[in-house]
């Protein structure tokens, strides 16, 4: 079941503070965005704040992908894998 946990936003959210780090000021100011576009309707499985900052890695993963930027992608994506604990 590791797969189903790496998809909540708890996981996410602490993943945002794993890569924040190493993006660039661009992407930073698109997981800003992202975060801060979400509505009011937060899953009973997290709280608001987590919501929001899984959203904000959700969006930057969608603004690479729309990019065609896939070595970029796969660079945070191994960061992250590797560098949080469920």
């Amino acid at each position: 079941m590791e797969a189903v946990e790496k998809v909540r936003a708890a996981y996410q959210s602490k993943a945002v503070d794993v890569v924040l780090p190493i993006l660039t000021e661009d992407e930073k100011a698109v997981m800003k965005r992202g975060r801060n576009a979400t509505t009011n309707t937060v899953p009973k499985s997290s709280n608001p704040i987590e919501y929001r900052r899984a959203t904000s890695l959700e969006t930057l993963f969608g603004y690479l992908q729309l990019l065609g930027n896939h070595e970029r992608m796969v660079e945070i994506f191994d960061t992250i894998w590797y560098n949080t604990e469920v």
